[in-house]
């Protein structure tokens, strides 16, 4: 166990909805990445991708719908794949350019990561994950005709939702390894990396999007992380939000939280597969923390001072 190597997991606050918010929004994201590296850890960093790959996606199927002769639409695993590229690109340059102004000279890497998951997965059965633009009910009977799952949000308001299965395996994890190795920073996995389905020796990508955080979880345990560190919008795990009963987290350990989801708390699209994934992280090994904390007080948080630290 390497207790100065973490896996930072950066939620979609840290990029914002639009290309010129993620250019202002990754220098925010830089700053606190280049806190940890300033005190000596060494860092693996993987990133939401949403709502870029719906952009993305919603973008290359308008541009198969305008060129029908000689245009498809680009399968979700190529979108994931571009999005984990432009993401990449923003993210690591932003860092080497807050690294260099603190007089810090390290390679930032981002790696295309190809996650393994299993083609019997309930999640292929039950899609979770919406994606993309609205679409009106002529538009969603069309895509349902294509086999696509979609669904009402609002009344009249329709979106396509894909599955979300959990991640296996990790390609790329020696690439990963390596580049730690040298002492460089690395970025990978984004958006919870590239669903694939092993046929053989051939890797087909599937019509899936994995939860970041589960595949945050993964990546800390095959780079043999002490800490899986959940950057976000609120400072700390809290229950009971504005009532009476409203208590907040400094430390909380894997059994608490058991208690607290079977007791209804934490929301299934956002909060609870943060949680989720933290108790399956350090109740493998109990000499790993998990940690929940705003981007803002990273550092803070690893000493204690912020967020929420989760324990076996």
């Amino acid at each position: 166990m390497n207790n100065k190597r973490i896996v930072v997991a950066l939620g979609r606050n840290a990029f914002g909805e639009t290309f010129p918010e993620q250019q202002t929004n990754v220098k925010k994201a830089a700053c606190a990445i280049a806190d940890l590296v300033e005190a000596k850890y060494q860092v693996v960093i993987t990133h939401s991708n949403g709502p870029q790959v719906g952009m993305i996606q919603t973008a290359m199927t308008e541009f198969a719908r305008l060129n029908p002769d000689d245009r498809t639409v680009a399968p979700m695993s190529v979108c994931g794949a571009m999005s984990e590229g432009y993401i990449g690109y923003d993210l690591q340059n932003a860092i080497r350019e807050e690294l260099l102004n603190r007089g810090i000279y390290k390679t930032v890497s981002t790696i295309i990561t190809q996650v393994r998951v299993d083609p019997f997965d309930i999640a292929f059965s039950e899609p979770s994950k919406i994606i993309g633009r609205y679409m009106t009910k002529e538009e969603a009977e069309a895509e349902e005709e294509k086999g696509n799952y979609v669904t009402e949000e609002e009344p009249g308001k329709f979106r396509r939702i894909i599955a979300s299965p959990m991640p296996i395996d990790i390609y790329e994890i020696d690439a990963v390894k390596a580049l730690l190795d040298a002492d460089q920073i690395v970025i990978a996995a984004g958006g919870g990396g590239i669903p694939v389905l092993q046929q053989g020796s051939h890797l087909k990508g599937a019509s899936a999007i994995i939860e970041k955080d589960y595949t945050a979880a993964k990546l800390a345990e095959l780079v043999d992380a002490e800490t899986l560190l959940f950057l976000t919008a609120y400072d700390k795990l809290t229950i009971g939000k504005g009532t009476p009963e409203e208590k907040s987290f400094d430390n909380v350990t894997a059994s608490d939280l058991h208690g607290y989801i079977k007791a209804g708390h934490f929301p299934a699209k956002t909060t609870f597969p943060k949680v989720d994934a933290s108790i399956r992280f350090v109740t493998a090994d109990s000499s790993r923390k998990a940690v929940i904390s705003n981007l803002d007080k990273a550092k803070l948080s690893l000493a204690g001072k912020s967020g929420t630290t989760i324990t076996a």
